[in-house]
């Protein structure tokens, strides 16, 4: 499952106008196939901003699994406080650190 929903990542395409390439292109440009891959096609051909941290996803499926899962669990499991809340926390903790969501 993607780090950020699909609705998230077109939000923060309306927030920047350039999305900067990513520090390592053999990552970047040789995407494994599956679902990470997918979502970056679709993002880039609509011109949209999309997490960098899809193409690690997308390079390496497997090893990146874990992230994945633990990221959907902080952000969509049972807490006290509801999952748009806590992307909105994310979203702006990263924003805090200059740091694209």
């Amino acid at each position: 499952m993607p780090v950020c929903s699909p609705k998230l990542a077109v939000f923060m395409a309306h927030e920047n106008s350039k999305m900067e390439p990513m520090f390592l292109p053999g990552v970047e440009h040789h995407p494994q196939p599956g679902p990470y891959a997918d979502l970056i096609r679709t993002m880039q051909e609509s011109g949209s901003e999309y997490p960098q941290i899809w193409h690690m996803f997308a390079y390496l499926p497997k090893a990146t699994e874990h992230l994945a899962r633990f990221t959907q669990e902080i952000l969509r499991g049972p807490g006290a406080f509801s999952p748009g809340i806590r992307e909105l926390i994310a979203a702006f903790t990263s924003y805090r650190n200059e740091c694209p969501f």
